[in-house]
């Protein structure tokens, strides 16, 4: 065999390695009484990690919604703008009617859909969270009619899922009264995004628009809510619209720190930004799961803080944390020696310099630097 036709073998099988895998299974459901079409796409990393959990999104209308679903959040996460997640897309084509079906007189499911909504809560989750490493925090999606169905979740103790995403939702009469209430008082982080399009119909608009303004009325630090109505796109089209902007709002504290965060968040702030920057991954470890490593550019964007704001004191923590994070890199090393450097203590700032020779260079820090800052501080106090 050739070395192209080799070569070209083993690039097609490192493609298949790293590619989401997306899966079609049937599930038998007692609730039902009948078969249930299931799509599931799993990360990229999935069989690389087996100790390693996940976000779990539960897509509705998942004959056409779970396309949508899966590709942005493959996309976000191998950007790093999101944790790596599961999706599970449920197909409704021919049951989308009877599955949502609810009561005239309280809008709560009935009949069909009261049978659709135990399917979900108590056969399909369970069986993902026992076929799959599905994490704590869910996400349920849905459109149209599945978007009102979805908020029947949060109508209940203990809250299914964390966060819904509701697009063009055909609200239930009464559920314009059951959000604002039951929001008000949730007792757990909880994320709720909501949007519309200029080509709804004017009873979705409508109704949208006034549990909008109920909604964005209450003050409740447990509530996450995000309200976007999309000018041009279709009421079928603007899923595609609503699901990249619901992923960048879900999950804004996994994302690195941006210029707009910098600006208007760290620069102002009236506490550490090391201790900012501790908190923002704490976070992400509570409602995620995830204990993920601080970026190095997030510990860049701390110490360009400091310095702007000449608040040297703190770098003695940012420090001892990056050394924590990085131990083998010079990061640390220089952080405790610009400490050292503006509190008034030079020869343990040239010692620290000096030391962090055997260190591995990172983040434009490179030994050469850290030689002559040491060189800089002898020739100055004449060391």
């Amino acid at each position: 065999m050739k070395k192209s036709a080799i070569l070209f073998i083993l690039c097609l099988l490192a493609l298949n390695i790293t590619k989401a895998q997306v899966k079609y299974e049937t599930i038998h459901s007692s609730k039902l009484g009948e078969e249930r079409q299931i799509k599931i796409q799993l990360p990229r990393g999935y069989a690389a990690n087996e100790d390693k959990t996940y976000p779990i999104f539960i897509v509705l209308d998942g004959d056409y919604m779970f396309e949508i679903v899966a590709g942005n959040v493959d996309y976000y996460s191998y950007w790093d703008d999101m944790p790596e997640a599961i999706v599970v897309g449920v197909n409704q084509i021919d049951n989308r009617f009877d599955d949502c079906l609810y009561s005239e007189q309280n809008s709560l499911p009935i009949e069909t859909g009261a049978v659709f909504f135990e399917f979900i809560g108590m056969e399909l989750m369970p069986y993902v969270e026992k076929t799959y490493r599905a994490g704590n925090f869910r996400i349920a999606v849905g459109h149209g009619e599945t978007a009102n169905f979805i908020n029947y979740y949060l109508l209940k103790p203990n809250a299914l899922f964390q966060a819904y995403i509701s697009i063009s939702p055909e609200l239930a009469p009464n559920m314009i009264d059951y959000l604002p209430e039951v929001l008000n008082k949730i007792p757990s982080k909880t994320f709720y995004y909501l949007a519309n399009t200029s080509n709804d119909n004017k009873s979705i608009t409508q109704m949208t628009e006034a549990l909008n303004s109920d909604l964005s009325a209450i003050e409740n630090d447990q509530l996450e809510y995000y309200f976007k109505s999309f000018n041009g796109p279709s009421h079928y089209s603007v899923p595609a619209h609503a699901i990249p902007s619901a992923i960048e709002r879900i999950f804004q504290v996994f994302q690195p720190i941006s210029k707009k965060e910098y600006k208007e968040v760290i620069l102002e702030l009236e506490i550490s930004p090391v201790l900012y920057l501790e908190e923002k991954y704490q976070a992400i470890s509570n409602l995620f799961g995830i204990d993920k490593k601080i970026l190095i550019n997030d510990f860049k964007a701390i110490s360009a803080a400091i310095e702007k704001n000449e608040y040297y004191e703190y770098y003695e923590a940012l420090g001892k944390l990056a050394r924590k994070a990085y131990p083998e890199t010079l990061l640390g090393a220089y952080y405790i020696a610009r400490f050292y450097e503006e509190n008034g203590e030079p020869k343990k700032a040239m010692r620290t310099y000096q030391s962090a020779y055997t260190l591995e260079e990172v983040a434009g820090l490179t030994k050469d630097m850290m030689l002559e800052k040491a060189e800089l501080i002898k020739e100055d106090f004449g060391y």
